[in-house]
């Protein structure tokens, strides 16, 4: 057992927004603190502490909520120190604390952990070839492109544009870094016609002025290139217990991609598009 005297891992403060990504933090870090022990679930929920085999494994892929009390436990059996108890288990209660997006019908459950990861990433580097990213969309914008859906409730078009918005003021005031490469195509369908675009891509001129912001856009004339099988962004995050994340969006879910090789691929094709691609001013 490790000692109790000394951290299995340094606490620092954890820069995590939303429930989901909380539950994620903490699932990582109990994780590491059981490896760390050498203990397998099934050794774990031998030692009668109330935590099945099923629980801890949906504990540590950050499915659930978990009390403070079963935080306290597991950091007991693995021999954490008095400070790292204290951190997790206060960490505990942010996996069931609801932020605007949590309780929010509008947005779906697949999408709620992007929200999350997207309020505490450091970095945000994008690639969209048809299409502005909802960060970078104004309103007419995105009720052109949550029209052409053509949902059941017309209503629920404008729902979900005033959060597009309110996410994306968020985002913007929070100021990570971002990065975003267009394809030229996006700049050239007229989402919502002529004048809809025209202001969209002053809209974009205007972001790409903070200093937080840098927007590019690879050229038809570049030609095949290697993101062509489609859009994609890379999250990244300071704490080094959260590892980075490569998401990718369909109309019916999400795959999020967390592995290290999965994200260097990933960062290899945005350095490729970064090297082809040229600056919005200069476009």
């Amino acid at each position: 057992m490790a000692s109790r005297g000394r951290n299995a891992w340094e606490v620092g403060k954890v820069p995590v927004t939303g429930q989901r990504v909380v539950r994620r933090a903490l699932g990582r870090r109990l994780t590491k603190l059981r490896l760390a022990n050498g203990k397998s679930r099934r050794e774990v929920a031998e030692a009668k502490l109330g935590i099945s085999e099923p629980t801890l494994h949906r504990i540590e892929t950050g499915k659930v909520p978990v009390t403070g009390a079963n935080v306290r436990a597991l950091c007991w059996l693995y021999g954490a120190d008095q400070s790292v108890t204290d951190a997790l288990a206060e960490l505990a209660l942010g996996t069931s604390r609801e932020e605007w997006w949590d309780g929010s019908p509008v947005i779906p459950d697949w999408f709620k952990l992007y929200v999350g990861l997207e309020a505490s990433a450091s970095k945000i580097c994008t690639y969209d070839g048809e299409i502005i990213p909802g960060e970078l969309q104004t309103e007419q914008y995105a009720l052109a492109v949550f029209g052409a859906e053509q949902p059941r409730d017309d209503e629920a078009v404008h729902r979900q544009v005033k959060l597009r918005m309110q996410r994306q003021r968020a985002l913007l005031a929070r100021a990570p870094r971002l990065v975003t490469v267009l394809g030229e195509g996006a700049l050239s369908r007229p989402v919502g016609g002529k004048t809809v675009l025209d202001g969209q891509i002053e809209h974009l001129r205007r972001t790409a002025k903070r200093d937080n912001v840098e927007i590019r856009v690879l050229p038809f004339t570049v030609g095949a290139h290697a993101a062509m099988a489609g859009a994609f962004r890379i999250l990244d995050f300071d704490d080094p217990d959260d590892p980075d994340v490569v998401y990718l969006e369909s109309h019916v879910g999400a795959l999020y991609l967390e592995e290290e090789h999965e994200v260097a691929e990933y960062r290899r094709v945005f350095d490729l598009v970064m090297k082809s691609s040229v600056a919005l001013e200069a476009f």
